[in-house]
C-alpha cells in the first residue's frame, strides 16, 4: 500500500483518488444537494391540535374562529385531515379566571415550518386561552384512522361468567 500526502493529509492512495476537494467540500456539496431536494419533495407531516376557546363567544363567534384557523391552515398548503367540535367543556384548573372553554380538535397534514406559523395566530388571537398541537406518529395515524372509522366497537364486550 502506498501513503500518499495529499492537502495536507496523511492518507492511503485509494483514499487520495476520492479526494479530489478538501473533505469539507462534499459536506457543502452535499448540503447544497440536501435543500434542492427538500424544495422538491416537501416533507409533510401529520398533526394534531386541540384548543381552547373562551366560553363567553358565542356559537357563530366560535364557529368564525375555528374557520378563521381552518382557512390559515388551507392557505398554507395543509390538508385538514379530520375535524372535531368537543364542545364546552369544564376546564381541569381555572385558566385567566374561566373554568369552561370550548374545545376544538384539528387533524392536518403539513410542512413542519407551517406548525410554528399557526402557534403564533393562536397566542395572538384573544379568544384562544390554551392549545396543544403533536406531531404524530405511524402508530398515531393508524390509531385515529381506526378510531374515526369505527373499528373500536364497544357492543362486542365479551360476558362475565357472572352474566352468563
Amino acid at each position: 500500500m502506498t501513503i500518499a500526502i495529499y492537502e495536507g493529509f496523511r492518507m492511503q492512495h485509494s483514499e487520495a483518488f476520492f479526494l479530489p476537494i478538501n473533505r469539507f467540500a462534499y459536506i457543502g456539496i452535499f448540503l447544497i444537494f440536501a435543500a434542492h431536494f427538500k424544495t422538491l419533495m416537501p416533507m409533510l407531516k401529520q398533526y394534531e391540535t386541540v384548543f381552547i376557546m373562551t366560553p363567553v363567544l358565542s356559537e357563530d363567534q366560535m364557529k368564525e374562529t375555528v374557520g378563521k384557523f381552518k382557512a390559515m391552515l388551507s392557505e398554507n398548503g395543509a390538508k385538514l385531515v379530520h375535524e372535531e367540535n368537543w364542545g364546552l367543556r369544564k376546564l381541569a384548573y381555572p385558566i385567566q379566571k374561566k373554568t369552561t372553554g370550548f374545545y376544538h380538535l384539528l387533524e392536518f397534514q403539513a410542512e413542519t415550518d407551517l406548525v410554528a406559523k399557526l402557534e403564533v395566530v393562536f397566542k395572538r388571537d384573544e379568544r384562544v386561552i390554551r392549545f396543544l398541537t403533536v406531531s404524530l406518529d405511524k402508530n398515531a395515524i393508524a390509531y385515529n384512522e381506526k378510531k374515526r372509522t369505527k373499528g373500536f366497537d364497544k357492543s362486542n364486550k365479551t360476558e362475565t361468567p357472572a352474566e352468563a
